[in-house]
Order: structure tokens, then sequence, then C-alpha cells
């Protein structure tokens, strides 16, 4: 899949300011500062289609963006951060669960983990969210590029048994600042677009 144009169609809290569901989406999830914005930018090629900020949990919306006049790629908003009220980040687990239900034309979502520590309490949260769903599953494993080669395989198997992930669901390691895992990840959202 080559990423051609991409340009942002809603920002949203609630169903009714999605966008008609007329497109199959593919939604990224994850804690704050685990390295989405970042990622996003490097599929879709634009350095700042999602805002990167260097204070994590500034995304409180789901951001909906149009792709190749396609599909969309649903920014979910980050969780996790502990300098943000109880009551903000209870909202966010309401928002993205909310989401998750209610989206007919969800094909996939993408649940970024740092490949550095062990997914956290939200992350299996979020996993069994997915289950429940029925949602088709990938992770990418961010920043595996701060972590030594040798270290890798433990930290995906790690991630695999904490998350109860099955073998066909995949882990790609994922870094954007050395533009490594792109490939694998853009190649796993096509097969998650394409007519089942």
């Amino acid at each position: 899949m080559v990423i051609k144009k991409a340009e942002l169609a809603a920002v949203a809290v609630r169903p009714g300011g999605y966008p008609k569901g007329d497109m199959p989406e593919i939604a990224f999830a994850g804690r704050s500062n685990v390295g989405k914005s970042s990622l996003l930018n490097l599929l879709t090629g634009r350095k700042r289609l999602a805002k990167v900020s260097g204070s994590p949990g500034k995304t409180r919306t789901i951001n909906f963006y149009c792709i190749n006049d396609a599909f969309r790629i649903v920014d979910l908003p980050g969780y996790g951060y502990a300098k943000l009220a109880r009551s903000v980040t209870e909202g966010w687990g309401d928002m993205v669960e909310t989401y998750l239900k209610s989206r007919e034309g969800l094909a996939l979502v993408v649940l970024l983990a740092d490949i550095r520590h062990k997914p956290s309490a939200q992350d299996v949260q979020l996993r069994e969210w997915l289950r429940y769903y029925g949602l088709r599953l990938s992770v990418a494993a961010t920043k595996a590029d701060k972590i030594a080669r040798g270290a890798v395989a433990a930290q995906l198997g790690l991630i695999r048994e904490t998350l109860g992930l099955s073998e066909e669901e995949r882990i790609i390691p994922v870094s954007a600042l050395k533009r490594t895992g792109v490939e694998e990840l853009l190649e796993a959202m096509e097969s998650a677009l394409a007519p089942r």
C-alpha cells in the first residue's frame, strides 16, 4: 500500500460527530507518549498531519483522516497519562469504547505498545475490549530503535504473552525515528482492508 493522500476529515468526541460510515476504518490506539502521532505522520508521509507534542495526553478527541479517498485512519485519544485528572482519563475510556462498539466499518485496530515495557493494565483492557467486540488487531511495538537488537524477540514475546495474543495476531516492531517496520504495518493495513 502507498499512501498518496491524507487529510483531516472530522474531529469528534461522540458518535454524532463521526463522519458517515461510508468507508472502512483503521483505528490506532495506545498510551499517551507511545509515539502514535509520529507513526501516523510517517505512515502518511505528512510531517504535521497528527500533532506531535512534548506533553503527553494532548489528543483528547477522535481524529478521522481520509486516506487515498478510500479509507480512514482513526486516531483515538491516548490513555494512561498520570498528570491528567481522573475524570478526563475516564471520559477518554468511554469515548474509545463507544467508538469501538459502534463503528461498523472498523476493519482493524492497531494497538501501539512501547517495545521497552510490559503492556500496561490499560493496554490489556483495550485488548479485552477488542476481543469482546470481535475486532481484528495488530500490534505496533513502537520505539524499536531504543532497545538492542538482541532484546527485540524477548520483548515481543513479553508483549504477546501479556496481551494474550493469538499466533495470527501480528506484532510489528516499528521505529518512527529509523523509519523501520512501516512497510510491514502498511501490508497489515492493506490485508485488513481487502474484501473477505
